[in-house]
């Protein structure tokens, strides 16, 4: 699926279209550097039920919601710099007891991720938009 952002309430389309394409637990979100990732999530989260204030976890690494459908964990491996830290953080617990685990910047951990099913979106900013690809 492709589409594509020109004003802040497009988010919600997005949203609206892929939410029922969601099959599996993991989300692997990628995009340069202010794409919208985290613009993505907190509308995500809203039309989950979630009430709960959303943040980038740049500094905290993963930030933890709360949903009727049961807890989303969303990480930001940014700073991550091999493979052990991302094991040091617990994630394969996280992956286990989640409804959803939302993964900016899994490039450190995509390799480990062989055999287990997701989705990817792309985000890309143009500069005067966003393209949005999701598969």
């Amino acid at each position: 699926m492709q589409f594509n952002i020109k004003n802040i309430e497009d988010w919600q389309n997005v949203v609206t279209e892929i939410l029922p394409e969601f099959q599996h637990n993991i989300l692997l979100l990628k995009g340069n550097l202010g794409a919208g990732k985290t613009t993505f999530t907190q509308f995500l989260l809203k039309n989950l039920g979630s009430e709960d204030e959303v943040n980038s976890p740049t500094y905290s690494i993963v930030n933890e919601y709360n949903t009727p459908k049961g807890k989303i964990y969303h990480f930001d491996l940014y700073r991550l710099k091999n493979i052990k830290e991302v094991y040091d953080i617990g994630i394969e617990e996280y992956l286990d007891n989640a409804f959803l685990c939302i993964i900016e910047w899994p490039e450190v951990y995509e390799d480990e991720l062989y055999g287990l099913k997701y989705h990817e979106m792309s985000i890309i900013n143009t500069g005067e938009n966003r393209e949005i690809t999701f598969e």
